[in-house]
């Protein structure tokens, strides 16, 4: 004991325990958030760094980089991989906590930022507006775009290449489908809804209850949510251009607030070039502005934004330019750039204002986020998101202030400053992975059959579609005994302790004449006959007047006929 040293005991101490109980998990979360550093922020920066030799120029440029970096939020990023195709809208809920995602292979993913770690980053649910039942008859169509509405979080606008719009829960639920009008009515005035495919849609900058759609039918329509059979309002543009006749495709729409914030204003592309401004509130008789050639003829304009303060315009033609105008000048742009377009194989390509309205922000073909100065449209800050991917969506979001973008590779990239961004995906880096069990990973686990020997043989190492049930799915029972057939419906099975048949005494006791299946009438009348020597019942009053009972000959009958009655 003597001999017991200092290092002796803290050799010891290593195998005891610091403290008793459960021991919470510890993660390095600054860690986790510099794992997510982004190599290459501003490739304009990267250029003009190796094109200087001086060292004041490589300082300068190096504070100005880092100046890019604080004003935005791009310094790091995380990766979502969420479709299987390109990701057409990207929107979140106003508090920055539910993520929806829509894409051309026909779903829409739901994710929960506040509940997702660095190893659960995956949407927790995967909607079909077309599936509300699995059915071999049921269509499906491609996701145009997902709109939440900025007053509740629990209205989703969902718009697909279809003419009806529908809403969603923030949980995937529809609640409502709205009408769909009547396509062979000319005048789109005296119908309920759209004749044609919705291509985009715009909330109410005040009105929690109303919201703007515009379709392939000409139309802008006006609906309150909590009527779903009707529209409120509808607009009916009038083409001018030659050979149209007075139709043409409504590409985008926005609704945005007024300057002075009293009013609201709507604006609508089309594809004959137009752009066409009205008062939000009415009257829709007759537009405010417009201008026929804003864009080239025949372009589909899929860029289409109102600045938060309501006194600029940008849109984003497939003629490969950008423009600004000010809506109190509405007839030429104040500015115009050159920017290639992505909507002639991606017709959501969209831009946006900052929340301030100090930039704009937009993506595109090569992969590139472009954030430009809205006096000059010239790019402030060009960075790499998805490189040889088009950049088709981009979402700025003003409580997290954290950029969201989706490309045509399926992925859903969130981009963050930890020094500027709050929540969101900063939220999940900080927590600590969550440990995984066996029995997440399907490749660990094996399915047993419940119906054992009795469902069918599996052949190892067969191909998958060999199995009967696989060649014919609605043809025989699922592993829970129900048909596959949706349309035939489920008969339980007849078991000796719960029959099928009822009982034959209950039915006799209870309903009345069940047992006039098995008689026979004309046993049932003859016991009414009377016996010899009794009175007759029915016939006892002609016994003295007419004893003898006189019938009908019906072979004179027949002679007496008339020839002619009988040709016709």
């Amino acid at each position: 004991m003597d001999d017991f040293s200092a290092e002796d005991e803290d050799a010891l101490r290593q195998f005891m325990p610091a403290s008793f109980g459960k021991q919470g998990v510890s993660v390095n979360v600054e860690a986790q958030i510099e794992r997510c550093r982004r190599a290459i922020v501003d490739e304009n920066k990267q250029v003009k760094k190796g094109a200087d030799s001086e060292d004041e120029k490589d300082s300068d440029d190096d504070s100005d980089s880092d100046d890019d970096e604080e004003e935005f939020p791009v310094s790091h990023e995380l990766v979502v991989k969420t479709h299987e195709r390109a990701v057409t809208s990207i929107t979140l809920d106003p508090s920055g906590t539910r993520l929806v995602t829509g894409s051309t292979d026909c779903t829409i993913k739901l994710h929960d930022l506040s509940a997702m770690t660095p190893t659960t980053i995956r949407a927790f649910k995967t909607v079909d507006p077309f599936v509300t039942k699995p059915s071999q008859t049921s269509e499906t169509h491609a996701i145009h775009q997902v709109a939440f509405s900025p007053h509740a979080g629990n209205q989703l606008l969902v718009i697909t290449a279809t003419s009806q719009a529908r809403l969603f829960s923030r949980d995937g639920e529809m609640t409502a489908e709205f009408k769909k009008g009547d396509m062979y009515l000319r005048d789109k005035h005296n119908t309920v809804g759209h004749t044609a495919e919705i291509t985009s849609s715009a909330w109410h900058p005040t009105n929690r209850d109303l919201f703007v759609t515009a379709g392939h039918d000409s139309t802008v329509r006006i609906w309150d949510v909590n009527d779903r059979f009707k529209q409120k309002d509808v607009i009916v543009h009038k083409s001018r251009a030659a050979g149209s006749a007075g139709m043409t495709r409504m590409t985008a729409v926005a609704w945005g607030s007024t300057a002075e914030g009293q009013s609201s204003v709507l604006v609508a592309a089309a594809l004959d070039g137009s752009l066409v401004m009205w008062n939000g509130e009415g009257p829709y008789h007759r537009p405010a502005g417009e201008i026929r050639e804003a864009h080239a003829k025949d372009t589909w304009t899929s860029g289409l934004d109102i600045s938060p303060d309501g006194r600029l315009v940008i849109t984003r033609g497939g003629d490969d330019t950008i423009k600004l105008w000010d809506m109190r000048k509405f007839k030429t742009p104040i500015n115009t750039t050159t920017h290639p377009s992505t909507s002639s194989q991606y017709p959501t390509s969209n831009i946006r204002f900052a929340p301030n309205s100090s930039s704009l922000i937009t993506g595109s073909e090569t992969g590139h986020l472009h954030i430009l100065n809205p006096a000059t449209l010239r790019p402030e800050l060009v960075t790499p998101v998805t490189p040889g991917s088009p950049l088709i969506s981009v979402y700025w979001h003003s409580k997290l202030n954290q950029i969201f973008t989706g490309s045509a590779n399926g992925q859903t990239t969130i981009l963050f400053n930890p020094k500027t961004s709050t929540n969101g995906a900063i939220s999940v880096l900080s927590k600590a992975p969550k440990k995984r069990h066996m029995d997440d990973d399907p490749n660990l686990t094996t399915f047993m059959d419940p119906t054992g020997m009795a469902g069918d043989a599996i052949t190892p190492g067969s191909l998958p579609g060999t199995t009967p049930a696989s060649r014919h799915p609605t043809i025989g029972l699922t592993a829970s005994g129900k048909s596959r057939d949706p349309r035939r419906p489920h008969i339980p099975a007849a078991t000796p302790f719960a029959m099928s048949t009822p009982d034959e005494r209950h039915v006799k006791e209870s309903i009345p004449l069940s047992s006039m299946r098995d008689e026979d009438p004309r046993e049932a009348l003859l016991k009414y006959a009377p016996k010899p020597g009794e009175k007759k019942l029915f016939t006892g009053v002609w016994d003295k007047t007419q004893p003898k009972a006189v019938f009908k000959d019906y072979e004179s009958d027949e002679e007496e006929r008339d020839p002619k009655r009988m040709k016709r």
